[in-house]
């Protein structure tokens, strides 16, 4: 048997590596993770703090913020169901006409003296049917999103102009009714003085719906994929043109809900331009939100804290002491400087 002689290593212990930026690490990695519905809420608190440094008072009067929640739901709930529509690569631009046509329908199944609740479900469902139409029109008629939407948004805006006569529809009868205490009615927030509403309440069951279906459900996960790569999702066997019709007829559900509190925030009131407002408000809130124009990339609660500044603007800078005219100012800044911090939350990918 032979004998080994076994040579001591006397080289210098091998060191591992300690990366003293791990905790740096994981924060950022958080960042470029959360960054763009980050980045939206620190711009909704800097718009906030800038406006209340100006005028402390007014922003610790809680009537303030009553007619804030009070008028920023149907912002909320439009701005984050435009986001499934982005993120797959297409763009709406109908669904303000499509707000204003189910206000109407809504108004007329009222005065049929349908109940509240019931009229509001059927008038979402006929949202959802006109969102089904405009799908079709786009991804079967093979008709660039922009150009479809834009000419129906002209065309239903048009048609129920021409059916209305230009006349309003009113319900007085129906204020102060259970369906209309539903939507409308309010909550005392403790002792603080500030009433929350219930479509606010609304808007935020919304706006938790969206987020588990963007994220976790398997149509939000297809639209993701669809808006990032329509060849690579068509080959894993995903219909492209199901996901695309369907992000239509999500945006028409949302768009009728809005119609529905728009006219019973109104009193019952409805008026044949209801929801032309909403067009480039809702549309600087997705992108202050952090959902980008190219697609296959969005956030829920990024739209959600978009739909907040946007909204806090107008009001915020005129209780401010700011004149009126600084308001359009003031959205062109928010929306180029949030673009730009967006920019630095995760790399362009198209």
């Amino acid at each position: 048997m032979t004998d080994q002689i076994v040579i001591p290593d006397t080289s210098a212990p091998k060191t591992v590596p300690v990366d003293e930026r791990g905790e740096q690490s994981r924060w950022l990695l958080f960042y470029r993770r959360n960054g763009r519905a980050l980045n939206a809420f620190l711009t909704f608190m800097l718009v906030w703090a800038f406006f209340a440094s100006n005028n402390p008072t007014l922003f610790l009067i809680p009537g303030y913020y009553n007619a804030f929640l009070f008028s920023v739901p149907a912002t909320i709930i439009i701005t984050t169901a435009l986001v499934f529509v982005i993120v797959s690569g297409e763009l709406d631009l109908a669904f303000p006409s499509v707000m204003g046509a189910s206000g109407g329908m809504f108004m007329s199944l009222v005065l049929l003296d349908i109940p509240i609740l019931p009229a509001a479900a059927i008038t979402m469902a006929g949202g959802a049917l006109i969102g089904l139409l405009i799908g079709a029109v786009v991804v079967y008629g093979k008709i660039s999103s922009l150009v479809a939407t834009l000419g129906l948004n002209f065309f239903i805006v048009g048609l129920v102009n021409l059916i209305a006569q230009g006349r309003n529809i009113e319900s007085r009868e129906s204020v102060g009714t259970l369906g209309y205490r539903f939507f409308t009615g309010r909550w005392a927030l403790g002792d603080t003085g500030i009433l929350i509403p219930n479509h606010f309440i609304i808007a935020l069951i919304w706006v938790a719906f969206c987020y588990v279906l963007f994220t976790y459900h398997r149509f939000g996960r297809r639209v993701q994929l669809v808006g990032d790569n329509p060849d690579s999702a068509r080959q894993m066997g995903i219909n492209i043109d199901r996901i695309r019709v369907g992000v239509f007829v999500f945006s028409g559900l949302a768009a009728a809900l809005c119609g529905v509190i728009l006219v019973q925030t109104a009193n019952m009131v409805w008026f044949p331009t209801s929801g032309k407002a909403y067009l480039l408000i809702a549309l600087a809130a997705v992108f202050v939100g952090g959902t980008p124009t190219w697609g296959g990339v969005g956030t829920i609660f990024g739209a959600f804290f978009g739909a907040l500044t946007i909204t806090l603007i107008p009001s915020g800078a005129v209780g401010a002491g700011f004149a009126g005219f600084w308001t359009d100012f003031m959205f062109g800044m928010v929306i180029i400087l949030t673009m730009i911090a967006h920019r630095f939350s995760g790399a362009r990918v198209r």
